[in-house]
């Protein structure tokens, strides 16, 4: 157990209801700097029709209306899939300090998995990262969702987690890499 299970469960029970309104099963979580849930999506691309309207997104703007402010220095950002490049984006534009994610996305992963755009040294904030927690329960809840939608095999996605894919685990300095918990 880690202190990301509890608020990574939040998660899951968004990503769920997404999966049920026919979206791709996603959820996230902000978490203010004192570790209280400022808020909770789910994605809503099918439900709004908008390619922006991914979990993260809208995570990220609730807790931003929440706190009266873009700025979300001290925050965390907890998702169950890897986050693509826009929402790996947003989250590096918002100051969040930390994403803590679930299952690899090797077909769209923008931190570890295809890109790396959080810890791209060019940037002037790099977030923290934590990989793998739930990553069991996380890729699982994609692969029965697209397994029913397509009823093919799609055993091999998403792929293992970061820790048994090798992804390194330092997190000293300004440029953190990824840590698997």
């Amino acid at each position: 157990m880690t202190i990301w299970d509890e608020p990574m469960g939040k998660a899951l029970k968004a990503a769920g209801y997404a999966g049920q309104r026919g979206d791709v099963p996603i959820g996230a979580v902000v978490l203010a700097p004192n570790g209280e849930t400022l808020a909770v999506a789910g994605n809503e691309r099918e439900l709004l029709q908008d390619p922006t309207a991914h979990a993260e997104v809208i995570a990220l703007r609730r807790a931003s209306e929440m706190l009266g402010t873009w700025h979300l220095d001290g925050c965390t950002l907890i998702v169950t899939l890897e986050p693509c490049a826009m929402c790996a984006g947003a989250a590096v534009l918002s100051r969040i300090d930390r994403i803590v994610f679930g299952a690899l996305d090797p077909k769209a992963g923008a931190i570890a998995s295809l890109f790396d755009v959080v810890r791209d040294p060019r940037l002037n904030h790099r977030p923290e990262v934590t990989s793998g927690v739930r990553a069991d329960e996380c890729g699982a809840l994609i692969r029965d969702f697209f397994d029913k939608l397509s009823g093919g095999d799609v055993s091999e996605w998403p792929m293992e987690p970061a820790s048994k894919a090798g992804v390194e685990q330092s997190t000293e300095g300004s440029n953190p890499s990824v840590t698997a918990k």
